[in-house]
């Protein structure tokens, strides 16, 4: 009797299959990039640089910006604090002081000078100035201003009550009452009345 030849054979082993890889020899060389990766990795490079330089840039143009705008603001806020200075500083105008009794008449300039009226026994009170007559009165004046008229005739216009201090005042004869400027009022002669009837006569 005779035996299969085949019965004790193992099947035949498969082929590997193509394209797959069992294992990686640790021995194995990394692949050089090709010369269009290199290219490409090159310009990266650049555009990162370029990009950096632009962003450095635009910084330091922001910063003289804010800078040019601060230097400005400064300026204006100086101009504008030079400019107030001198509008409160510059006299406001001219007026002309005519002296006047209680009735509204012009009188000669001196009976309104402080000086004038303290010399002579006088006295200054609430803008009014009092020099004694014969009997032991008083006759009262004070200042009319930006009114006109000569002595002995009721004054025309103007007002009693005293202008803003950074006005002119000056009387007929050229005398200052009021310098105007800087708020501040300087006075040679007398102030002006600001209201009130004047008071005339004594015991």
């Amino acid at each position: 009797m005779t035996q299969d030849s085949n019965s004790g054979d193992q099947p035949p082993p498969e082929p590997p299959k193509r394209g797959s890889m069992r294992f990686q020899d640790s021995n194995t060389q990394p692949r050089q990039p090709s010369v269009a990766e290199q290219r490409a990795r090159q310009q990266a490079l650049v555009q990162e640089e370029r990009d950096a330089e632009l962003a450095r840039e635009a910084d330091a143009k922001a910063a003289t910006r804010r800078k040019i705008l601060i230097g400005s603001g400064v300026t204006v806020g100086l101009v504008g604090l030079v400019a107030t200075f001198y509008s409160v500083a510059k006299p406001a105008g001219d007026v002309t002081a005519v002296c006047t009794d209680a009735s509204g008449v012009v009188q000669n300039d001196d009976n309104c000078d402080e000086n004038y009226v303290t010399s002579h026994g006088g006295h200054v009170s609430g803008g009014f100035l009092f020099l004694p007559i014969g009997g032991g009165g008083y006759n009262s004046y004070r200042y009319n201003y930006g009114g006109t008229g000569v002595i002995g005739q009721r004054v025309s216009g103007g007002s009693y009550d005293a202008p803003s201090s950074r006005t002119n005042v000056n009387t007929k004869s050229g005398k200052s009452v009021q310098r105007g400027g800087f708020g501040i009022s300087g006075k040679s002669g007398s102030t002006g009345g600001t209201g009130g009837s004047g008071k005339s006569g004594g015991s």
